[in-house]
């Protein structure tokens, strides 16, 4: 029987997850896993439950909300491969001694496509004490009206992932002024699957996350280059040279993480940012949240 994994939607920070379809990695290991894009992100959990996915990626935000509002089913986290935020803040021009508390000086057009990246940005300026909620900023532009938004000098600042910052710097027209991934782990992205599809179908998910880490272990020992062409199928729109610069510097930051497990510290990181913004009004737990076994399973292997 297929597994069937949703992507939230397509992504040049997801490649450690296109890996395991472009390497074979899943067929390797006796798995048919059909790709598809989820048509609403928003509801994952009646796309659970109506069998349209089997397994999602995403991020651990989903799985607190859904514990915080008590909805189901009931998710768990078992396969993580971004470790840290993917986002970068970008502006017009250099600034080398830019401190996060900057940004309550200056108008700031965040992401409107996912709440994550602003729920994380505004933890960081709650941590240096600047009041998000007072912070000038335009919150309904896409990323791509944004970029353009700098690129046209209408912007001073933006919130942005790839391939958008590699294409910024290519040209000279943006600066990165803070690396979200400097924070340290924040659990960005994992596999998450429902307490009934851990208990029905564990082999099959113990061979997807063996999947996962090989492919893990292939990213760290191949240059961007290889990388780039790895996933070009998946990423068709976007310059091989992007890619290449991409894979590098996420590489660097550390947000591509080494193994499957998902780690305690990035997952509290992620839920005090939940949990000061008031995206979620309880603290759950990691371990109501977070099923390492299949991890820790093929790591020992």
């Amino acid at each position: 029987m297929p597994i069937k994994l949703c992507e939230t939607f397509r992504a040049v920070f997801y490649t450690p997850f296109y890996l395991p379809f472009a390497l074979g990695f899943y067929a390797a290991e006796g798995l048919d896993v059909e790709l598809a894009t989820s048509p609403n992100y928003d509801k994952l959990a009646d796309q659970l439950r109506d069998g349209l996915a089997d397994v999602y990626w995403g991020g651990p935000m989903r799985i607190m909300r859904m514990r915080d509002r008590q909805e189901a089913p009931e998710l768990w986290g078992f396969c993580e491969a971004v470790t840290r935020d993917p986002f970068f803040v970008l502006g017009r021009e250099p600034r080398p001694d830019f401190k996060v508390e900057d940004l309550a000086t200056m108008t700031l057009n965040t992401v409107s496509e996912v709440p994550t990246p602003w729920l994380c940005l505004q933890d960081d300026l709650r941590r240096v004490g600047v009041d998000p909620d007072a912070l000038d900023r335009i919150t309904d532009r896409t990323m791509a009206e944004n970029a353009a938004a700098l690129r046209a000098g209408a912007a001073v600042v933006v919130q942005l992932f790839q391939p958008f910052v590699e294409e910024l710097l290519a040209d000279g027209a943006g600066h990165i002024w803070y690396a979200a991934a400097s924070r340290g782990p924040c659990s960005y992205t994992t596999l998450y699957a429902s307490s009934e599809m851990i208990a029905s179908r564990p082999n099959e998910l113990l061979r997807m996350t063996r999947a996962m880490y090989r492919a893990q272990q292939w990213l760290h020992a191949n240059t961007p280059d290889e990388i780039a062409t790895a996933v070009a199928d998946f990423l068709p729109d976007v310059d091989h040279g992007i890619r290449a610069g991409a894979a590098r510097r996420y590489l660097d930051l550390g947000v591509c993480g080494k193994n499957p497990i998902l780690p305690r510290d990035g997952f509290e990181r992620l839920r005090e940012a939940l949990y000061s913004s008031g995206f979620i009004a309880s603290e759950p737990e990691f371990d109501d949240c977070v099923d390492n076994r299949f991890a820790e399973a093929v790591i020992a292997e």
